[in-house]
């Protein structure tokens, strides 16, 4: 048995009142869509009858009518041949068609009184499954967000990766060292060839300039 006895159950029901009263509200939200899926099935089954019934009934009223329209003409030329006892039987004929015409009429308008229901409640009714639908879906993006949230935070509170960047300190660490060995060295070792020829080349351009200074100074 579903969670709804009735249609109007469905149209009239709170979905995030009961949502949130259930234990496992996923669960809940997918039974609700497939009872009103299938609410919709009947629905939809019960307007094909509605729509059938008044067909027929279409029809008969036109055979009926047309009928009451013979027995006229019948009644007509009973009496234009003098057999009035011909004529009072169309005419009881015409009366019990017309009768049948009334109620035919009424009925009609009870099947299309019924139509208009049914469509108003499977319009509400899928203005309902569309909410559920809604709140499942609000569910599915939930779910997935907080699953990548929880992957990231385990990764990030992960064993494995502190190891690895502890290794990766290290390793940095013995590169630092390595460096300033290199640094160290540089700077306590001989000069090289090409440093000494750059000294060279340094000292001719200083006593070049001091040249051009003193010439300046004495022509002044």
């Amino acid at each position: 048995m579903g969670m709804f006895s009735r249609l109007s159950d469905i149209i009239n029901a709170n979905i995030n009142s009961l949502l949130e009263k259930a234990e496992n509200p996923e669960k809940m939200i997918k039974l609700i869509i497939q009872e009103m899926e299938e609410t919709i099935v009947e629905v939809r089954s019960q307007a094909a009858k509605n729509i059938a019934e008044k067909k027929s009934l279409e029809r008969q009223l036109a055979r009926a009518e047309k009928m009451v329209s013979n027995w006229q003409q019948k009644a007509e030329l009973a009496i234009s041949k003098g057999r009035e006892d011909l004529a009072r039987v169309a005419l009881q004929e015409k009366h019990k068609a017309a009768q049948e015409i009334e109620q035919m009429n009424t009925d009609l308008v009870t099947v299309d009184e019924l139509l208009v229901k049914v469509q108003d409640d499977a319009q509400r009714l899928q203005s309902k499954l569309q909410e559920a639908k809604r709140r499942q879906q609000s569910f599915v993006m939930r779910k997935q967000s907080a699953s990548v949230r929880l992957k990231a935070k385990q990764q990030t509170h992960s064993v494995d990766i502190d190891h690895s960047i502890e290794k990766f300190d290290r390793f940095a660490q013995k590169v630092d060292d390595i460096e300033a060995q290199v640094e160290a060295y540089d700077l306590t070792s001989n000069p090289s060839l090409e440093s000494q020829f750059q000294a060279l080349e340094n000292e001719d351009s200083i006593e070049q300039e001091l040249a051009q200074m003193k010439l300046k100074v004495a022509n002044g």
